[in-house]
């Protein structure tokens, strides 16, 4: 009885996991970074990392909303103008445009592989 409770667990852990995969494949477009750099200036460019992890280097021109305040940060973002996330990998981020999904913004894009794949320029606090 135990072993199907289990397998019964796993199964609904596998079917949630490939349910939010594809629903966040449907809502965003996850860019290269080469797409990314040919979008992002004429976007809102939003870090969504902590500022710790902001202050420590990020994309020039990027404003910091970190995934953790973002519900209450959401007057910052417009819904008419494309946004750009990014976070160090890629997991916030698309949590993030989830997120903006619910309340409304359609333009939703997310950097492959975040920060740390980034070769262009940067800014650092000193």
């Amino acid at each position: 009885m135990e072993l199907w409770i289990l397998i019964g667990a796993a199964v609904l852990l596998v079917v949630f996991g490939l349910y939010r995969f594809f629903k966040a494949r449907k809502i965003m477009s996850t860019l290269t970074e080469e797409e990314f750099r040919q979008g992002y200036r004429k976007a809102q460019l939003i870090d969504v990392r902590e500022p710790n992890e902001f202050d420590g280097g990020h994309i020039l021109g990027a404003r910091n909303i970190p995934l953790s305040q973002m519900r209450n940060r959401l007057v910052e973002i417009r819904k008419d103008k494309p946004v750009y996330l990014y976070c160090q990998s890629g997991a916030r981020s698309t949590r993030a445009a989830m997120m903006l999904n619910k309340k409304g913004y359609k333009d939703l894009n997310v950097l492959q592989g975040g920060f740390k794949k980034w070769t262009g320029k940067i800014k650092a606090k000193k």
